[in-house]
């Protein structure tokens, strides 16, 4: 058989965390360094590996009730390959350092598991919630996995360049560098978006580090589903898509 699909093979590397592709990562485990990440990512593996819910503590439970932000996570272990994506999301590996990773919870793909993750807060001059109220911080020293939808780019923030974001477009920042939540209007028009513009809160960033943001201001939704039931499954009833789709004639 001949194909230009087994161009895509498996890439061979010595690197324990490294990019099948641009929206594969592909993690080596040897039996003692395990990885967590996001539920359901695994698309493939090699080897002997398992796969666990991972636990989290019930200040982790509050925190994400009363925030919003929080991780589901699976404890992949093992020794073998894993391969992990989502919803063809572009994939990064981050160094996670001393200076930490501050990051929205819906871009994590995976993460050393000796790293420590928990909700912060970002300050609103305002005092209300909005996008990017709260945030991931992870801390310690390790890999971790970052989604974005499409290529990024990194803005470097310096003490004499400060830079401004789109709260729905950020997705991670140096935990080091001092933040506000601001809105470019009228104290009067803070709850809707800018005029006309379409433009909404912004994250002011300043210090020493950087900002990475993806070329959109949404990331698919991560539990996407057509429809519900077990009609739907097959495409029947309102919610159906054979309902949705009319113009798709099958039996």
């Amino acid at each position: 058989m001949q194909s230009p699909l087994f161009a895509h093979n498996d890439s061979q590397t010595q690197e324990r965390w490294s990019l099948q592709n641009k929206q594969m990562l592909r993690v080596t485990l040897g039996g003692h360094d395990d990885i967590l990440a996001r539920k359901g990512t695994m698309v493939a593996y090699q080897g002997l590996m398992e796969f666990d819910a991972e636990y989290q503590s019930s200040n982790q439970g509050r925190s994400r009730a009363a925030t919003g932000e929080g991780l589901d996570l699976m404890r992949c272990h093992g020794q073998g390959t894993v391969y992990l994506a989502n919803l063809a999301q572009h994939i990064h590996v981050v160094d996670v350092e001393q200076d930490g990773l501050t990051v929205d919870s819906s871009y994590v793909l995976a993460m050393d598991s000796g790293l420590h993750h928990e909700v912060i807060a970002v300050d609103s001059l305002y005092g209300i919630s909005g996008s990017g109220k709260y945030q991931l911080n992870i801390t310690g020293r390790g890999k971790v996995a970052l989604m974005t939808s499409g290529a990024p780019l990194m803005m470097q923030v310096t003490p004499d360049k400060y830079v401004n974001c789109d709260a729905d477009a950020i997705v991670a920042w140096s935990t080091g560098l001092r933040v506000q939540m601001q809105a470019q209007t009228h104290t009067s028009g803070v709850w809707r978006r800018r005029g006309n513009t379409g433009e909404g809160w912004e994250l002011s960033f300043m210090g020493s580090g950087y900002a990475l943001v993806q070329p959109s201001e949404l990331l698919p939704p991560q539990n996407a589903q057509i429809g519900s039931g077990l009609a739907a499954q097959y495409g029947m009833g309102q919610q159906g898509v054979r309902s949705q789709n009319q113009g798709n004639v099958w039996s």
